[in-house]
């Protein structure tokens, strides 16, 4: 059974992915051309990006409310096999948006049998398009989608957790993996999209942390790092 290459779910996703490119090119294509202008090094932008993270968060990302920032169809369909292979029951993602990833995490989840997908995003207009999003896929039943700062919102995420997926605010990566450490399985997943923060890596590619993990090849450059929980 695969929900992901026809009916509701197929037809959801085709969408987003174009609202997606519509809404996110140009701003792409502006912070390219702003950085060749400087002469700015990602490396740099990434850590000038976390430092105001740091100092004003989440307003740093209020001002892309209507951005998707979303995963591509490449990486989605990645998610779902991962979810998929693991036999995921429970699911635990940082930084929803309008709900792709979610979608295919959520797609998963029913192919796999049911399960929950619990879903966490700080902007509310963000939030309640997700929720639209799921219910137009016919997935709604399978997310529980938590308004709010991810810090709070995941304290309790209600049971063992399969798979996790970390695609938030750069400077929270680190803080948001320890918090769902204490509940993540032997052999749990952990997928952090856009992992630049170099505490983060350190502490996922230290084998005495209890993780192995490597830089995946899809969408290169785009930071995709892949742990497993291996204690």
């Amino acid at each position: 059974m695969n929900s992901i290459t026809s009916g509701p779910v197929a037809q959801v996703l085709s969408r987003l992915h174009t609202e997606a490119y519509a809404a996110d090119h140009a701003l792409f294509e502006k912070m390219m051309a702003e950085f060749a202008a400087a002469g700015t090094s990602q490396e740099q932008v990434i850590a000038d990006l976390i430092e105001r993270e740091k100092r004003d968060y989440p307003g740093t990302y209020r001002e892309m409310a209507n951005n998707f920032l979303a995963v591509s169809a490449e990486y989605g369909r990645f998610l779902y096999m991962i979810a998929r292979a693991r036999r995921a029951k429970r699911i635990v993602e940082f930084g929803t948006s309008m709900g792709v990833s979610t979608i295919y995490l959520a797609a998963a989840l029913r192919d796999n049998g049911g399960g929950l997908a619990i879903g966490t995003e700080i902007e509310p207009t963000k939030a309640e398009r997700a929720r639209n999003n799921l219910e137009a896929a016919g997935v709604s039943q399978l997310v529980d989608i938590r308004l709010g700062d991810a810090q709070e919102t995941l304290k309790d995420v209600g049971g063992d957790v399969d798979m996790l997926l970390i695609d938030g605010a750069f400077s929270l990566y680190l803080p948001i993996l320890k918090l769902v450490e204490p509940h993540l399985k032997a052999g749990a997943v952990i997928l952090a999209e856009n992992a630049f923060d170099k505490d983060y890596l350190t502490y996922v590619r230290d084998p005495a942390n209890g993780y192995l993990s490597q830089t995946l090849p899809i969408n290169e450059g785009r930071g995709n790092e892949f742990a497993v929980k291996i204690d």
